[in-house]
């Protein structure tokens, strides 16, 4: 006689749609669960004969309380860039109301970020925060492999089925580069450049595509683009080829406030006024942006509020609801002293 098999929690999962972890969460009350989601899972333990088990009981008690968030960048970066500092502490405030804490890990290769990943599925982490996303993002089928709950935060709306299921917070870089590139040629600049982040990330690819746009939008060449990674030693190093090129850019607009300060530092070295002899933008709006001589014209990006936002989606995800892209509306222009019209020759 054959016997059919015992239903075991990750059978209910499937059923309701739902992680092992969100099942063990309807059943412990540790954390808040949606109606709709308890009410798909009761119903499918029910049809299923399921009843928690002692080890399904262990699950639910072995949630972290941690979420995740892994960082694969130069440390230069991650030591000086004004938006991580604001992230992680957008993070910290909404995990702090939910007696919950982040787990920060900085890497230098792919392999050491999945190695990374690998560990907080394995009960280290509840979830994590995907950043940096690239075109072609491996991480979110990795993600679902893992079975570990994810939030992307990226630089535009996902297509249906780029992130794997995952939910976004998105901001959209498009206008404000549109505007850095108008301010500009409102004040007569035609040789802009544009000193621009990694291409392979996501945020680099749509502000440099914005970039060329906007410039052909104003009968411009936009084609003066230089490919940075975000350091002052990569924004000083384009300036410099920039400024040696047969015809020196009279703007430039960078990627990050940390290169563009590099390249306003450079500029100087060699007896050039700013923004007399050469106009600049940054992104970001780091605190030192608005204390320079003059102040950089940037952009502000809201990356607390975009931590918040993150973390809130997550804690959603974790409670078993499926929540959709969420815009992180926070971007917007800063102008200062650092744009003028260019030199009379």
């Amino acid at each position: 006689m054959v016997q059919s098999r015992r239903a075991t929690i990750g059978d209910v999962a499937e059923r309701a749609g739902v992680t092992k972890g969100t099942v063990s969460l309807a059943y412990s009350g540790k954390r808040p669960v949606s109606e709709a989601t308890r009410r798909r899972i009761f119903d499918a333990a029910e049809e299923l004969r399921w009843t928690p088990s002692h080890s399904a009981r262990a699950l639910a008690t072995s949630r972290t309380g941690a979420v995740g968030l892994v960082v694969a960048r130069d440390p230069e970066v991650l030591a000086t860039d004004h938006f991580f500092a604001k992230f992680i502490s957008g993070c910290e405030r909404v995990l702090a109301e939910h007696d919950m804490g982040l787990m920060l890990h900085a890497v230098a290769t792919r392999e050491a970020e999945n190695a990374v990943y690998e560990r907080l599925a394995a009960g280290r982490a509840d979830g994590v925060i995907l950043l940096d996303v690239e075109i072609d993002d491996p991480r979110f089928a990795l993600m679902k492999r893992l079975d570990l709950p994810a939030v992307v935060l990226t630089a535009r709306e996902p297509a249906v089925g780029e992130t794997a299921g995952l939910p976004a917070v998105y901001s959209d870089d498009v206008p404000a580069i549109t505007e850095l590139v108008r301010l500009m040629a409102a004040s007569g600049h035609e040789r802009i450049a544009h000193v621009a982040g990694p291409v392979r990330y996501v945020h680099g690819r749509i502000r440099r595509d914005a970039f060329t746009a906007a410039m052909r939008a104003h009968g411009l060449d936009g084609h003066l683009v230089l490919e940075g990674d975000f350091t002052a030693a990569s924004g000083r190093d384009c300036t410099s080829r920039l400024l040696d090129g047969p015809q020196p850019p009279t703007a430039i607009i960078y990627a990050n406030d940390m290169m563009a300060m590099a390249g306003l530092s450079l500029a100087r070295s060699r007896g050039l006024r700013v923004p007399e002899d050469l106009s600049l933008s940054g992104y970001d709006d780091s605190e030192l942006a608005a204390h320079l001589s003059p102040g950089l014209t940037t952009v502000s990006t809201g990356a607390a509020q975009r931590g918040e936002l993150a973390v809130r989606t997550l804690l959603a995800v974790l409670a078993g609801e499926e929540p959709e892209h969420a815009l992180a509306d926070h971007t917007t222009v800063v102008p200062r002293g650092s744009i003028a019209p260019p030199p009379r020759h």
